[in-house]
């Protein structure tokens, strides 16, 4: 009787201190669900640094597109002066003439700088890596 108490006792402090293969298993499929969660995390985090970027960009884009349609209103407009010539009125001309170089360079620049933002966009790097890194981790 005093026998099987000693081996119980002994039996039941193996349980407690060791971990059994079902808790083995478990922890480490949390630590892979953990691991991939923080690196879809990363990932997303990465992307949407890109596509503020990119966002911008467009926007740029969009606005060096306004220039430019303001550009052709306006330079149809000062040819139509041009030809029409009202005689003395060279300084009107010019002036139509100025806003619309103006319009053009405005949309210049906003169509460079979007080309700038826009060329930023890449994919999230270090996530891949870490992706690579965990897949090669897993592989062993």
């Amino acid at each position: 009787m005093a026998n099987e108490r000693a081996t119980e006792r002994a039996t039941a402090q193996v349980k407690d201190t060791e971990p059994t293969i079902g808790r083995l298993v478990s922890d480490a499929s949390r630590g892979i669900s953990t691991l991939i969660n923080k690196e879809i995390a990363l990932a997303k985090s990465e992307l949407k640094v890109s596509v503020k970027a990119g966002g911008t960009g467009l926007g740029l884009f969009a606005g060096a597109a306004f220039m430019a349609l303001m550009f052709l209103i306006l330079l149809s407009v000062t040819i139509a002066h041009f030809i029409h010539w009202g005689g003395s009125g060279l300084a009107l001309h010019w002036a139509y003439l100025i806003v619309t170089v103006f319009y053009l360079l405005v949309a210049g620049v906003l169509g460079l700088v979007g080309y700038k933002k826009v060329k930023k966009v890449k994919a999230p790097e270090r996530a891949i890596h870490q992706a690579q890194e965990t897949s090669a981790l897993l592989k062993r």
